[in-house]
């Protein structure tokens, strides 16, 4: 027997490296979660080639009279989704073995059917004790991804997973619908939201329009709220292949969905430690207290360290940690955080700096010159500009910037700001 995590590994005799299809890597996380990754729980996850192919393919529809008829037909070893129309009509479609794909499938459930199990992002949290007590709005058995064994390795997006009766039921509050083909197509709940970004994740990547996935593939535009009855209007020009750089919304948290290739071209952990210690090397200095600032290491990335480079989210001139230019609302303990510059006079929160550690979101590797606004997170001015441009989902009917890091809601003029460091003196 293999282990769950072999039996997501299929190599090849000659390399013994297993075929990667792509990664999906959980917004908000700075390269893994709070309280550290564990199992099937964690801030990314590799689908990679399965020694035998787990994919499924729509077969045989039934009409049942009752839902007790349905189950009846609904096989514990044959995997189904089941379409309740009425308490007098249930539409059970059978699947039936697809050697030509591998299924992988994402939700809150850690029951074994889920590879890939995603909780609720808390922007900005530290630690999944603030997590906890929210209400998830994800789904147990959220979506799933159907990658081709061969290449090119498409990846496909459905809403909805199997559970461990490998079921899928659609109740009777479901938007569900009968296709012009006589097929039944339905959504779920708080819907799967997609959005494929234009020109791919490069540098000159611009945003998609977000679009609803159905339980068989279908896309189709939003709906008024995430779980109206309503329908959107299907796109038939548009599909459900996933591209690089693929946003997966799940009502609670964000995918993206990032391919063995277009990774290959991303900066390495290794390169963004090269970057950080670059800039150490240059001895930046606090322009008041002429002490050397540092960014701490990688591992350190939670509780700031004395040399640790704070700025000014106005201005964007670097300092080190100080206590001057409090104004009063702060001195009296209410949450201002708004200091005036020394440099400039500038008026604004300052924040202690903290470099992007998760590779995946940087859509190239050029030094990390500008931090997102209010957060302090570092990464690159092209990988800045790309985020803040991009409207995340947030609740049932909004969306906002945020930074992908901390998943922090973006604030000021453009969501980021130029660093101004000063060098040494000598």
């Amino acid at each position: 027997m293999y282990s769950p995590e072999q039996e997501n590994i299929s190599t090849t005799a000659s390399t013994k490296v297993p075929v990667k299809y792509g990664e999906l890597i959980v917004l908000g996380y700075n390269g893994s979660l709070p309280n550290g990754d564990r199992g099937r729980r964690k801030s990314r996850f590799a689908l990679c080639k399965r020694p035998k192919a787990n994919g499924v393919k729509p077969s045989t529809v039934h009409v049942a009279c009752s839902p007790q008829a349905a189950k009846a037909i609904s096989n514990k070893d044959q995997h189904s989704i089941s379409y309740t129309l009425s308490r007098a009509q249930t539409v059970v479609v059978e699947y039936t073995h697809d050697s030509n794909t591998d299924m992988f499938q994402i939700g809150r459930s850690t029951e074994s059917p889920i590879d890939f199990v995603v909780t609720d992002t808390v922007a900005g949290s530290q630690s999944n004790a603030d997590t906890q007590s929210v209400q998830s709005t994800i789904s147990r058995f959220a979506c799933r991804i159907m990658c081709q064994r061969t290449p090119p390795y498409t990846a496909r997006i459905y809403a909805a997973g199997f559970d461990s009766s490998k079921n899928i039921f659609l109740g009777e509050k479901a938007a569900k619908w009968k296709t012009s083909d006589g097929q039944m197509d339905g959504l779920t709940t708080n819907g799967v939201l997609v959005m494929h970004p234009r020109n791919g994740f490069t540098q000159d990547s611009k945003p998609g329009v977000w679009r609803e996935i159905s339980v068989c593939g279908n896309v189709f535009t939003l709906r008024e709220t995430r779980s109206a009855q309503q329908r959107g209007k299907m796109v038939e020009t548009e599909s459900q292949e996933l591209v690089d750089g693929s946003l997966i919304d799940l009502c609670g948290a964000t995918l993206l969905w990032r391919t063995a290739e277009g990774l290959s071209r991303t900066p390495t952990l290794k390169h963004l430690e090269a970057l950080r210690q670059e800039i150490n090397a240059a001895r930046p200095q606090c322009p008041v207290g002429f002490n050397t600032l540092a960014f701490p290491s990688m591992r350190r990335k939670d509780t700031p360290d004395e040399k640790q480079p704070w700025v000014y989210l106005q201005c964007g001139h670097v300092h080190g940690y100080h206590n001057w230019g409090n104004h009063r609302e702060e001195r009296e303990g209410r949450e201002g955080r708004h200091r005036e510059c020394p440099m400039c006079r500038a008026k604004g929160p300052y924040v202690p700096l903290w470099l992007g550690c998760e590779a995946g979101f940087y859509v190239d590797a050029a030094p990390p010159t500008h931090a997102f606004n209010p957060c302090g997170h570092v990464c690159s001015e092209k990988t800045a500009a790309f985020w803040s441009q991009i409207p995340l989902p947030h609740g049932t009917h909004t969306f906002h910037a945020a930074c992908p890091f901390c998943a922090q809601q973006l604030t000021g003029e453009q969501g980021y700001i130029r660093l101004i460091f000063q060098g040494p003196l000598d």
